[in-house]
């Protein structure tokens, strides 16, 4: 029984271990696979914390089969009460026993039998560390596997450049040290996810902060292995016995040069290209979006964003203004564009709810898009406005330049006819039948009473003439005949005698009680608002027949003719101003005393600094040189200078002086060795010093020249013609 109880406290024990190690191992294989070898620091920690976990888990593997059976005895005298701390006589031979202890042994052993070992666990563990430590370890591995894969950083082949020294002596060239081998690399920023390349020739064009590595053998050792970047203090190589090295992070164009031993390379190019800021397109929505009413209150947002390297993160930023006058209010609201991963080019599709902005009728939205890269990067799109429609406003506005009556009664707008008639379709199903026509029959006598009211605008004084025949609704053309029957003493035109010249005359009077002679508006207008009554005298047809959803269109469309009517009667008036009274200078002008006025008698001496004077200089030598055609080895001196002068200026195009900073290179070299200038490359410098000072400028010159008569006149003639 003992022994079986060890056996299950060890496999229980063990387990738990298990689980501890299974979670280190599952981080360190997650590192593995995820990044393998190409970062070498976290390989280094992902294979020692899987060797520890190993050796640490055989080791506990082996204390834990070292426990023996009085260590479970113990163990379970500790956990259970009722076995008197007697369980150890189970493992003595009953021989050696007293009776008492005997006794004591069969007593154990009837509760042992009674805890039922075989069937339950009598021990318990400590399990839920091992428990956490796995699950941690799930997590992490899982973490790990979901970032990015570092770049791929395949082995960089040399390839070997060569670098010209047009100083060198050619004398000594069998004694002197020179390069046997170039190699240069570039690595790349981090932020452009590039992998080392090697250069082809000394002229760079790198990306900005990228590092750039020199590594150069020599035959021999050399004294002195020197870098001049833009003619500044060398930088020494680091290395001995033939093997140099040196690495430069690069953030701005240069021109450098080797010098080996005190003597000079030709000069080369250092290019830089520049991080380009994200590029934001946007082709939905248009930079006005005005939502009418009735239309569904969403935007929909097509953009498409793009950057040389990638994009790190876009979002939208939204400002909506609610109010009007003083009484505006600003709400501001930062809306995620969804993106994953790091891409050069995304297309981005949202709809915006302008509801969940919070945003109603009259509202206001203004929206830009931003961007940023990798690096430093940052873009931002211009500004785009949404409004909603508020015809609330736009028939207030109406009804106030309308005037016919300064007390109105009641009536419905257009704008609620429309909300009751979308509330009653939304209800339909959920009232009965008689209710639903009730309804539908009181809005279209709603709108009745707002066709008559806006009516009486265009001279109505009843509903004749809206719509079709004559406007008069299906079932009341006896109404109306009765109406005309009755009459009020007066015979209708159409009925009477046609030889009567009133009736003949009726057509050219001008009656202002009628609706065809009324003039409050214009006819453009006018047309317009007779317009929008057919279209209420069709929508309350409809209603009045329990049809509002054949209805709902001819409102909308009388609503927008509103709107149309509404746009057309506004007036716009210059704004007036102040204009001040015309001086009167002949009375004024010229009376003051000067008496107390002084003159200013300040002087100032403005010192003119020359610009490139070394330039100069050397303009100068080389004039002279080219009347005598001697020179001496201090001239080499002047000609550094002006060198010095065209590198700096070489900055702003480091390829446009390139060929001409060689050539001087070459005629300090013939200097320094006392050989013949080299005609050639004197033409192409001089040329570049001419380019490089600025132009003279133009100063009045006193005539000298003595003209005769002849000629003066001659000057005049041409003048004057």
């Amino acid at each position: 029984m003992l022994h079986r109880i060890r056996r299950q406290y060890v496999q229980a024990k063990a387990l738990l271990y298990a689980l501890q190690a299974l979670a280190a191992v599952a981080v360190g294989a997650a590192v593995l696979y995820k990044w393998e070898f190409k970062l070498p620091l976290l390989a280094a920690i992902a294979v020692a914390l899987i060797s520890v976990t190993i050796i640490y888990s055989l080791w506990r593997w082996h204390s834990i089969r070292k426990t023996s059976l009085k260590q479970v005895a113990r163990h379970l005298d500790r956990q259970y009460p009722q076995l008197e701390d007697s369980t150890a006589l189970l493992l003595r031979d009953p021989d050696t026993l007293t009776l008492l202890e005997r006794l004591q042994q069969q007593k154990v052993g009837a509760a042992l039998q009674q805890l039922h070992p075989e069937k339950e666990k009598i021990f318990t563990l400590r399990s839920t560390a091992s428990y956490m430590a796995l699950g941690l370890g799930l997590i992490l591995s899982a973490g790990i596997l979901y970032l990015p894969a570092a770049p791929v950083l395949a082995p960089v082949t040399p390839r070997q450049v060569q670098v010209d020294f047009p100083e060198a002596p050619a004398t000594a060239a069998n004694t002197a040290t020179v390069i046997e081998q170039i190699d240069i690399t570039i690595t790349p920023p981090a932020y452009t996810g590039k992998a080392p390349y090697a250069a082809e020739s000394p002229s760079l064009r790198v990306e900005e902060g990228a590092t750039v590595s020199w590594r150069i053998r020599t035959n021999k050792p050399a004294r002195a292995l020197q870098l001049v970047l833009n003619e500044a203090t060398p930088v020494a190589f680091t290395g001995k016995t033939g093997a140099y090295t040196l690495s430069r992070t690069v953030t701005a164009p240069a021109l450098y040069h080797l010098r080996l031993n005190g003597q000079k390379s030709a000069f080369y190019t250092l290019e830089i290209i520049p991080d380009e800021a994200p590029v934001i397109r946007i082709q939905e929505p248009k930079q006005y979006t005005e939502i009418l009413f009735g239309e569904p209150q969403r935007v929909s947002l097509r953009a498409q964003l793009s950057d040389d390297y990638g994009i790190r993160d876009a979002n939208m930023i939204a400002t909506v203004a609610r109010g009007s006058g003083e009484a505006v209010k600003f709400r501001e609201e930062k809306i995620t564009l969804g993106l994953s991963g790091n891409r050069r080019s995304v297309d981005i599709r949202k709809a915006l709810d302008l509801r969940q902005l919070g945003m109603t009728y009259g509202d206001e939205l203004y929206f830009y898009v931003q961007a940023w890269d990798n690096h430093r990067g940052y873009s931002r799109s211009e500004t785009y406005f949404v409004q909603i429609e508020d015809t609330a406003i736009v028939e207030a506005a109406f009804d106030m330049t309308a005037g016919v009556n300064p007390v109105p009664e009641y009536f419905r707008s257009q704008r609620q006819i429309i909300i009751d008639t979308e509330k009653l379709l939304k209800e339909q199903k959920s009232i009965s039948r008689a209710s639903f026509e009730e309804r539908s029959n009181n809005i279209g006598i709603d709108q009745k009473l707002l066709r008559l009211r806006y009516g009486k605008f265009l001279g109505e004084e009843a509903q004749s003439g809206i719509g079709p025949g004559g406007g008069i609704p299906e079932g009341e053309e006896g109404h109306e005949e009765a109406a005309h029957a009755a009459g009020d003493g007066h015979d209708h035109p159409e009925f009477e005698n046609q030889n009567d010249p009133a009736a003949l005359l009726d057509p050219y009077l001008h009656k202002h009680d009628q609706e065809g002679a009324a003039t409050i508006f214009e006819p453009a207008v006018k047309a317009k608002l007779k317009g929008a009554l057919a279209q209420m005298w069709e929508a309350e047809l409809r209603l009045r027949t329990h049809k509002p959803k054949e209805a709902l269109p001819y409102e909308y469309k009388a609503l927008r003719m509103l709107k149309e009517v509404q746009q057309s009667t506004r007036a716009y008036v210059a704004k007036t101003g102040f204009e001040a009274p015309p001086l009167k200078e002949p009375e004024l002008r010229l009376s003051g005393e000067l008496g107390k006025i002084t003159p200013l008698s300040e002087t100032r001496t403005i010192k003119t600094e020359a610009k490139l004077p070394s330039t100069r200089a050397a303009l100068t030598w080389l004039a002279r040189y080219r009347q005598r055609g001697i020179y001496s080895p201090s001239d080499a001196r002047v000609l550094e200078q002006a060198g010095q002068e065209l590198a700096q200026q070489a900055l702003q195009g480091p390829g446009s002086y390139l060929r001409t900073l060689q050539d001087l290179r070459t005629v300090i070299a013939n200097i320094n060795s006392g050989e013949t200038l080299c005609v050639p490359c004197l033409q192409t410098v001089e040329r570049a010093w001419v380019a490089l000072l600025p132009p003279v400028e133009q100063t009045p010159q006193q005539q000298t020249v003595r003209r005769s008569p002849l000629s003066r006149e001659y000057l005049k003639q041409l003048n004057d013609n």
